[in-house]
């Protein structure tokens, strides 16, 4: 999902980190290229993740659109991942116990045992891997350096996770999701934070009779 698409859901976060050292600006390509996306099709790799240009998700050297623009930093993580359809497992699962069974009566053996199971399991599934396009997904990222507000294009849980743990490990900063919690603590200031937090929630929908 883009920000360049007709409606778009997000998560903001803001900086956590008051004083950013000024060389980290000069740093910010050379950061997204060291944590740039890796190609896994000819691969039997489950899944892979990294940053790509803004403008082109085949480009993760940045060579065609650098991240700068203007106050602002823009790029995208990508996120290439195998499914495996349940149906086609299971098919493939059941061909290869088949044969497991039988080559155990040949040998005069009446069952697979729980381990050799497991072993065809993931004999199967590696296979089956090896087999399967990834599917590609785009995450775009829009950085605003002056107020140090962080918006991606998803509201995910599991992909914000490591959207969060990748900027991090990228640019050695902190992210704080902008709740309506922190955004009303920003608004009213830190000395009404104990009648904030007393509020209690509103139930707008009437209980049945």
């Amino acid at each position: 999902m883009g920000f360049m698409s007709a409606s778009v859901g997000l998560t903001r976060y803001r900086i956590v980190e008051e004083d950013i050292p000024s060389t980290l600006w000069h740093e910010i390509e050379d950061r997204l290229k060291r944590n740039a996306f890796r190609d896994i099709d000819g691969s039997a790799e489950e899944r892979s993740f990294g940053w790509v240009s803004f403008d082109n998700m085949l480009d993760p050297d940045f060579a065609l659109c650098p991240p700068e623009k203007g106050p602002y930093l823009a790029f995208t993580l990508r996120l290439d991942t195998r499914r495996i359809p349940p149906a086609v497992m299971k098919k493939h699962l059941l061909v290869a116990m088949n044969e497991a069974m039988q080559a155990m009566r040949e040998q005069g053996k009446k069952f697979v045992t729980k381990e050799q199971k497991a072993e065809i399991r993931d004999q199967v599934e590696l296979r089956l891997r090896a087999r399967t396009l990834p599917i590609p997904a785009c995450f775009d990222v829009i950085w605003d350096t002056d107020k140090q507000i962080v918006s991606i294009a998803s509201t995910q849980s599991k992909l914000t996770e490591l959207f969060e743990e990748l900027f991090t490990h990228t640019f050695g900063l902190t992210l704080e999701p902008l709740t309506p919690y922190f955004l009303a603590l920003q608004l009213l200031g830190k000395d009404r934070q104990a009648e904030l937090d007393e509020f209690e929630p509103t139930v707008f929908a009437q209980g049945g009779a």
